[in-house]
């Protein structure tokens, strides 16, 4: 039976179909309407050996009929069979995706006027699109998928919702996620709206890219040209953004290729320039002129720079695009503090004059953007003021934080607001650009807090290389297409529906914890921060918890990818098992580097190995990024994870990877015991201090004494307690390097009000007593006390766990699920 007989008996293999199918749970931000089975009303897509036509006009949009060879490619790698692509509707056949663009599509204009096609809802929309099943439309066609867009991106962003929702991941290339073969897809009857979008403007910027997004650019495509670029926009489109800060560390966007912003505005992204390469002129075609044009200062040098940037509106006279106004010194340095508001309000007079003479007179309708970046937030709050018409894009303080946003008075501006974020930054006080730090909730607050705001006419994140960043990169721009889907309650599902669309659900649920946890982690100090001081091996038992949360997770990611589909590994070790056990890795590294640095001070026989242990990590890193750099995927990656990360000692990265310090001491043949215990790096027999441990009823701690060995001979040791109510988890036992005690109190045995008492710990022919003091209070109890209660000298409260909040009318406090370094 072919597919143009399905309907036939469509009650019977509907059944069949459903029993055989589960439902297809692929898109993350629509609504589901692509399913395995037949409904009443469906579309089919395919069956069997055949599938549906794809009908696009000649005169539509040139990014649109190229985005239908990408449907008529994604089609063919779910189902395996090519659909034919038809420009003239007397060859489309009996189920046919009609696809158009509102007034450029001749038979969508025609479907309009007919009434077969209601397009009320989304006409002179933004970005706006319908997809509707229509029975009959045109005489030879049984049935129709009508994908109808208000404009050009509309169009296009219909056509890659259906891809995605088939079962296209947007990330299929730049991630390597497979495609799970489908002989069946069905398309639901009605109609399915989406768009307009949250905010206008939805991009990312490609900075720090070097060495590992240009070396990886140069060796594949022998550098950042349109041949990269163009699966740059196509990630872009797919993902529903639609805007480019382009590369520009050692790139010039225009000059290098000049098919890329050819291309790109083909394609249908609207290129901007970044905050600090002002009209439409990359920072490297100033810099690469050398002397010939004078000094970047507008107060000395306003002929050549008016001359430069006339250029640049020249050769993008007629590209979608947001021009980037005023300057910043040389390099994305702040200008002389000499520089005046009314300099810098007389740049932008300039500026606009000159856009009205090469591009529009009439400023309001080209898009223009001023960035209050850094130090130029300083200007406008001392006074500096552009015209209403162009938006203010406000800033993070380059981790995350939104520094400022628009008061009441501002959201009246025609121009809008926008907002550059930062998933990587270069600067002070340390670099973070080798993996994603940034814990989806974090990106959620941000963000939310901006749209409230009024912040939605622009918003562009650093992106670095891209690479590392496609989860958060995705969950921005997902936010941006409609900021009001995405509530606090909701940050869990969103990871778990890209986990379930990337890998299926069976192990969707572990992979999306491991992802929240890894950045998280992540966010307490990027890797780049980290030192061997950074985390306590005396307090809290903090170090030894880092790494076991840090070990769980990996063993968990490193489990499911065993049992993963052969096919779907390379995309999992890049999106979820790389950065995880990389990111431990490192945090481990330190961490012994600390452990070796302490023990050896202690004269522990395990300095050694800890020495031993810094170094495998190092090379354990090292063999990680080879790995991902020239076996992965077939070494498709080449150079993408050449970022140094180890090492650093000051804000910029260090030029190699370089290894933490270690010691090595000389190691007794002899036994000799030493004892150390919690809260203190001190040792005994030795130090004149009295070993001591303080216990109190509210938190009921377990605290660590450590019998460690300082000679190459295993010793026995004993503990004995002195009262009844201190508890050892072993009273003896061999030491040949360490052996942990943990000591407690028996709560319902402990004297009330204060009790003293001590632990003797004897081997080796030495004997060392640690002295045990007991808080149990008659009142309050542990169980009547209401409120928090200190210990050591610390309080300890968790954001959530408040006693009361006070809210107003026009404040309020809100938990935020998974958002903070613990709870």
């Amino acid at each position: 039976m072919t597919i143009w007989r399905f309907a036939i008996n469509k009650a019977w293999m509907s059944l069949l179909a459903i029993l055989a199918c589960p439902p297809l749970i692929f898109a993350i931000c629509q609504p589901n309407y692509v399913e395995n089975a037949l409904s009443d009303g469906s579309f089919v897509i395919a069956q069997g050996n055949n599938t549906a036509s794809l009908y696009v006009d000649s005169a539509d949009w040139p990014g649109v009929i190229r985005a239908v060879n990408d449907l008529q490619a994604d089609v063919a790698r779910v189902t395996g069979i090519t659909p034919t692509i038809v420009r003239d509707e007397k060859a489309a056949t009996a189920y046919t995706i009609i696809i158009g663009t509102i007034g450029k599509s001749t038979l969508i204009d025609r479907l309009i006027r007919d009434k077969q096609i209601d397009v009320t809802d989304i006409t002179g929309k933004w970005e706006a699109s319908l997809l509707q099943v229509v029975a009959k439309p045109l005489p030879g066609i049984e049935s129709a998928l009508v994908i109808a867009g208000s404009d050009k991106r509309g169009t296009i962003f219909g056509i890659y919702d259906l891809s995605e929702q088939i079962g296209v991941s947007p990330w299929y290339w730049w991630a390597d996620v497979p495609v799970k073969k489908q002989s069946t897809l069905f398309v639901k009857a009605g109609r399915h709206v989406q768009g307009p979008p949250g905010v206008k403007y939805r991009g990312i910027f490609l900075n720090d890219e070097a060495p590992a997004l240009q070396g990886w650019a140069r060796q594949k495509f022998g550098g950042l040209n349109h041949k990269c670029y163009t699966n740059v926009f196509e990630l872009i489109l797919r993902l529903k953004g639609n805007y480019l800060w382009p590369a520009m560390w050692d790139n010039s966007f225009a000059t290098d290729d000049p098919l890329n912003a050819k291309l790109a505005d083909e394609y249908g992204i609207v290129v901007s320039t970044s905050h600090h390469e002002p009209m439409m002129r990359a920072w490297k075609e100033w810099s690469r002129a050398g002397n010939r044009q004078g000094t970047w200062d507008y107060s000395k040098n306003p002929e050549k720079l008016r001359e430069f940037w006339a250029e640049g509106l020249r050769r993008t006279k007629d590209y979608e695009k947001v021009i980037t106004l005023a300057m910043r010194g040389d390099g994305d340095e702040p200008m002389s503090e000499t520089e005046s508001v009314a300099l810098l309000e007389r740049i932008v007079a300039d500026q606009r004059k000159q856009i009205t003479e090469i591009i529009n007179p009439d400023l309001k309708a080209v898009p223009q953007v001023w960035a209050l970046y850094k130090e130029v937030q300083g200007y406008y709050e001392r006074g500096m003021r552009v015209p209403d018409d162009v938006t203010l894009l406000w800033c993070d303080d380059n981790w995350g934080n939104i520094r400022r946003l628009p008061t009441a008075e501002e959201r009246k501006r025609s121009g809008g607001a926008g907002v550059y974020y930062h998933f990587d930054y270069v600067g002070g006080p340390r670099n973070y650009k080798w993996l994603n730090v940034t814990p989806i909730p974090k990106i959620w607050e941000q963000m939310h807090l901006a749209y409230e705001l009024g912040a939605d006419r622009i918003w562009v994140v650093n992106v670095g290389d891209l690479k590392p960043m496609e989860i958060p990169i995705e969950f921005f721009l997902t936010m941006a297409w409609n900021p009001k889907a995405w509530t606090k309650e909701r940050m869990a599902d969103c990871l778990k529906l890209w986990a379930t669309r990337e890998f299926g659900p069976e192990h969707a649920t572990d992979i999306a914890d491991i992802v929240a946890k890894y950045t998280k982690y992540n966010r307490r100090r990027t890797p780049e921060l980290l030192a061997p001081g950074t985390f306590s091996l005396a307090n809290y038992q903090e170090a030894d918890r880092i790494i076991a949360e840090w070990k769980a997770i990996t063993d968990k990611a490193e489990s499911i990818s065993t049992k993963l589909p052969e096919n779907a590994r390379d995309a999992f070790f890049q999106l979820v098992l790389h950065p995880t056990k990389a990111c431990y890795i490192v945090n481990e590294l330190y961490i012994s580097a600390a452990k070796n640095k302490l023990y050896a001070s202690q004269g522990r026989a395990s300095a050694n190995d800890f020495a031993a242990i810094v170094k495998d990590l190092f090379k354990a890193d090292q063999e990680l990024s080879d790995y991902y750099n020239r076996q992965l995927a077939g070494g498709k990656w080449s150079h993408m994870m050449d970022q140094t990360h180890i090492g650093y000692s000051n804000w910029q990265q260090p030029s190699r990877n370089v290894m933490p310090t270690v010691t090595e001491i000389e190691v007794p043949e002899t036994a000799a015991m030493g004892v150390a215990i919690e809260g203190s790096t001190a040792t005994w027999p030795g130090d004149t201090n009295e070993a001591a441990l303080h216990f109190d009823s509210f938190n009921q701690p377990k605290r660590f004494i450590d019998v460690f060995n300082k000679g190459k001979a295993p010793f026995d040791f004993k503990a004995a307690a002195s009262a009844p109510w201190i508890t050892l988890d072993s009273t003896s036992g061999k030491v040949d390097k360490k052996h942990r005690l943990l000591v407690g109190v028996d709560w319902a045995k402990a004297p009330r009000d204060s009790a003293k008492g001590t632990v003797t710990i004897s081997g080796a022919g030495t004997e060392v007593v640690v002295h045990i003091s007991a808080f149990n209070p008659s009142t309050p109890t542990r169980d009547s006390l209401k409120g928090f209660v200190e210990t050591d000298g610390y309080v300890s409260i968790e954001a959530a766990h408040f006693t009361s909040k006070r809210e107003t009318a026009s404040a309020r406090w809100e938990e935020i699920p998974d958002f903070g370094r613990t709870l």
